[in-house]
Formats: C-alpha cells, structure tokens, sequence
C-alpha cells in the first residue's frame, strides 16, 4: 500500500514574513514583486504631489522616495511596511523652503534623521503603549479620510470621461479580488485604464501632467550651508517637528501592519531605521519621509506583500520607472490611481468601530476619544496634532474616571468613654482624586482623636502629599488629633521625603 504523502504544514504569519523563504516559493515571490510594483506606481504622483506642498522640484520627491524605501527595507522595524516622501512631512517643512531654500531643507532633513535615531536608541518607541486602542481607531480612521480625501481633487473641474474611468476602476479593484487574486487587483486597473486611454485616445488627466519626471539617477549631494550655530537655530525646529511627526506615522502605521498582519515588529528599529533611511535621503538631496498608510495597505492588504522584498522593489521599480520608463509611466491616467487609492481608503477604515452596535457598547469616553482624534487629524491634516489630541483627552477622561472612585467611609466608636473618628478612604489618590480628598471630612463635629486609614490607597503624587498636609493641618487647627495608618512602603517614602515640604 503506498504511503500517503505528508501534509505541509502552512506557513504562519511569521514565516511568511521571512525573505528567504519568499526567494524559495514562487507564488509568494511574485506576490512580493507585483506588490512592489503596484506601490511603485502609486507613488509616483503622490512623490510629486508632496513635492508640490514643500515647494520644490519634483524629482526632490521622488528621489525621497526611492531612498526612503530602499534604505528602510534594510534598516526597518517592519517588513512589507512603506516608507517614501509624505504630506505629513511636506507640510512641516514647506515654510523652511520658502524661506531659506533647498540647501536648508536638506540640512534639516539630515538633523532630524539624527535626532531619530537618537530617540530611536533612547527608547522612545516603548511610548506606544501609552497610546490607546481608541486613538490608534481614529488614526486609522482619520488617515482612511484624509487618503480619500486627498484624490477629490482629482475628480473636480475635470473632463466627463474621468468619472466613468474612475467608476471602471473602482469596479475592477473591488470585483476582481472576489474571482481571483493571482494579480493584485490594483495593478489590473491602472493597465487596463491605460490601455482604454492611450487606443482609445482620451483627453483625460494623466501622471505627466503633474510633473516632470527625471531623466538621470539621484547623486549625493552637500547641502551648501554654513555649519554655525545661527544654522543649527534655523533647522532645528523643523527638523525636531520632521523627526516626531515621522516617528509618530511610522510607528502608528506599524502597529496597524502588525494587527493586520497579526505579526509582531520591532518598533525600536524601526525608530532608528527611520533616521537612517532620512539621513541618506538627505544625503542624496531628497525632501525626507516617513511611513506611508496608503502605500503600506496597497503592498500588505491590497497584494498581499509580506517581506522586504516587496518594500525594496517599490524603491527600484519607482526609479526605473520615472527614469527609464518614464514616458510610458506618464501616460497612466490618473483616474486609475484616484480608483486605486479609494479603495485603499475604504479598505483601511474601521467600519467596525461606527457600528450602531458598536457604539451602544464602548464607553462614550471611547467614542469620544476616537472622534476627538478624528477631528484633529482632519482639521489639521497633521497627525501629530490629531494624536496629540487624542491622547489628551484620553488622559483627562482617565483621571476624571479613576478619580470618581475614590470613596471615604467615617464610622465613630467610643473606647473606654474616649470617642474616636475613623475615616477609611479606597481608590487611588493622585491630583485629580487628593483635590476633592480634602473636603471629605467633617472637621468641626469629629471627635478629638481622627485616624486617616489608607490601607485601600496608594499615594502617587505631590498633590496628594499637599492635600493630606492641608487635612492634617486644618484638624490642628481645631485643636484636633489626627493619625495617618495603613501606608504601605512607597507611599510612606513619598510622605516621609514631601510631608511638610509643599508649602500651602
């Protein structure tokens, strides 16, 4: 009887993470150059939109892009992630171009990779985890907004061609997947789009009309500067503002690949991969970069990339398109990137968290958490204000929660005809709870001898200490005796090291 051949096993999620094992398998190997490629595609008239907000030349944008994305895919955190020049980053440094020029976006570009893979050792990507679930939701949410948003644009003030272009577009991105998914339905659009416009010979916005593409490979290039300290007063701002809104992205963006994944990366490396990949795109006069959403969810939901390979050929095929095939690349009409990339919009929204259902059972502090972030993003169109927002509002809705549960129980009993008043206070007391703490006790009718029990608390800050020496002062001032008992060890540390040191 012959033997039954064995069943292998399939890969898990971090295996199909793995290079090598993409080189071994075909199948996922063209996964991995299709990705490549259709992001390659998409990036190139978002590189010389960008270019466009910063106020510089084109090719400034695109040449960023394919060193951020080459450098990351060697350097990064994150396989399969995108990195390219980015809106977020434009927008900080546009005012810099318009008043001191290229050289000191260069310059600045250069110092903010610096000062990352400083913040990168430092630790800094460990902060994650004070961002939370509701805020990432809103990000999400708010970055599938401004993707959609940002193609409106596109289908304003155009020829009426454009818009059943973009309808076929659109039908084919979400239909296609549901026959097959042996060729990323995204790079099925944009061809045959094109090939609909170029035979058919339509008058419809394309590529080329956003820009001129480069005709020669990117250079090293010194930024001519002067290296003194009224430079450094110049460029640092703006490159600190680079270096924190391209962590923030990229970090954010991470945590989304890895749920989406459901992988597990290293935000640490990423941190200082990031300013490595800045350093030399600045190195090579490009404008800077950071993680990109859109691009990202094309490689990892849209194709189903896994690896660095897909990341390191989105960096070759968009050099090799804009430089040697850049006349076929300029006659992609944009239509069928607007199409692409509104289904990028909706597939990365969580339609889940705006359920009726959904709603009905979160907290409202959740919801409204996650529109607060929402909003910043969107009014702002910065991420770091939009999160910044967030957490915010996280925080005081927390604080105002925890310190709600602070409660204080007061029973009198008499001993040997000797009246005693004990007050038992459970819950955490830090400054939003210790403020309310000192009008809890009834100072002019307790009895002569008060005792503060605080097994059930834990005293974390400052404010805390200033209150219980207001309590224990004003009961004094009654000519009162007033004993604190339960403190476990770190609360008496506090006591013992702030007591009677906070002033009034």
């Amino acid at each position: 009887m012959a033997a039954k051949p064995a069943v292998v096993p399939a890969p898990t999620p971090e295996q199909l993470q793995s290079v090598r094992g993409a080189l071994q398998s075909p199948r996922r190997l063209k996964t991995e150059v299709l990705g490549g490629l259709v992001v390659a595609l998409a990036l190139i008239p978002e590189a010389i939109a960008f270019s466009i907000i910063a106020g510089v030349d084109p090719r400034i944008g695109l040449f960023a892009s394919f060193t951020m994305a080459v450098t990351i895919a060697f350097v990064g955190g994150r396989p399969a992630m995108i990195s390219a020049a980015t809106g977020a980053v434009a927008l900080v440094i546009a005012p810099l171009v318009r008043s001191h020029g290229l050289d000191y976006l260069v310059a600045a570009v250069i110092l903010a990779g610096i000062l990352q893979i400083l913040l990168g050792l430092a630790g800094v990507a460990r902060l994650m985890r004070f961002i939370p679930r509701s805020v990432m939701v809103g990000f999400v949410n708010a970055l599938a907004i401004l993707v959609f948003l940002s193609q409106v644009p596109e289908l304003i003030g155009v020829p009426w061609l454009v818009y059943p272009l973009t309808a076929l577009g659109l039908l084919i991105v979400f239909g296609l997947p549901r026959l097959t998914t042996a060729v990323p339905a995204p790079l099925v659009a944009i061809v045959v789009l094109t090939l609909i416009t170029v035979l058919a010979a339509l008058a419809v916005p394309t590529v080329g009309d956003k820009g001129a593409l480069p005709e020669s490979l990117p250079v090293l290039f010194v930024p001519n500067v002067p290296f003194t300290l009224e430079t450094l007063q110049v460029i640092f701002p703006f490159a600190l503002a680079t270096a924190c809104v391209g962590l923030l992205e990229s970090l954010m963006t991470a945590k989304l690949v890895d749920d989406v994944t459901d992988t597990r990366s290293s935000k640490t490396r990423e941190a200082w991969g990031q300013g490595v990949a800045n350093v030399v795109t600045g190195c090579f006069g490009g404008m800077g970069g950071c993680a990109m959403i859109g691009q990202t969810m094309i490689n990892v939901k849209a194709s189903g990339a896994r690896t660095r390979i897909s990341t390191f050929l989105a960096g070759v095929f968009l050099l090799i398109l804009v430089v040697v095939l850049g006349d076929i690349v300029s006659l992609i009409p944009m239509a069928a990137l607007v199409a692409v990339m509104i289904f990028v919009s909706v597939a990365t929204f969580n339609w889940h968290s705006i359920r009726p259902a959904t709603l009905k059972a979160l907290p409202k502090s959740e919801t409204l958490v996650m529109v607060a972030t929402v909003t910043g993003v969107v009014t702002t169109h910065n991420l770091a204000i939009g999160v910044g927002v967030g957490v915010l509002v996280a925080m005081v809705l927390f604080a105002r929660r925890v310190a709600h549960f602070v409660t204080v129980e007061r029973t009198v009993t008499e001993v040997d005809g000797v009246r005693l008043a004990t007050y038992r206070v459970n819950g955490e007391l830090f400054f939003a709870s210790s403020n309310e703490l000192y009008t809890r006790f009834d100072y002019a009718l307790d009895p002569q001898r008060v005792v503060i029990d605080l097994h059930a608390s834990h005293l974390w800050d400052a404010s805390t200490i200033a209150a219980l020496d207001a309590i224990t002062e004003k009961y004094r001032n009654h000519g009162k005796e007033v004993r604190i008992v339960g403190l476990n060890d770190a609360s008496v540390q506090m006591r013992e090291r702030l007591a009677g040191k906070l002033g009034s």
